[in-house]
């Protein structure tokens, strides 16, 4: 896990597992979609998730292009762009998969402002 907000393309031409910027037609509006969310979230706006193992990992803006995190062929986001038209993007919202009950509670906290300037895009 982490916390950031990725984009399409999560593929790229040359399937090289990270670096990439696998930019689509629609670039720009899915950099402006990620940064409403990412923008209105308290740890993701620093770009700095901080997660254990990854501390060193950064994100401008709190946003990436997937392919230039890490190359995804076939998944889900970029398949649903390319054949149904589908804007999505994908939200890494915590370092943990499985955060303890007693800290759900925060997690809605953090993102509950971007849940709703993503919301108002619509």
């Amino acid at each position: 896990g982490s916390v950031v907000a990725s984009y399409p393309y999560d593929d790229s031409p040359t399937h090289k597992p990270t670096g990439v910027y696998s930019k689509s037609a629609d670039d720009e509006v899915f950099k402006y979609l990620a940064k409403a969310y990412a923008s209105n979230h308290p740890i993701m706006r620093t770009g700095k998730p901080n997660c254990p193992g990854e501390e060193g990992e950064t994100f401008q803006d709190g946003i990436t292009n997937g392919a230039q995190w890490y190359d995804v062929e076939g998944g889900m986001q970029d398949y649903n762009y390319v054949w149904a038209d589908c804007f999505e993007i994908t939200l890494e919202l915590s370092c943990c998969k499985y955060p303890l009950t007693s800290e759900l509670q925060q997690e809605w906290e953090n993102n509950r402002d971007s849940l709703l300037a993503f919301i108002e895009k619509v």
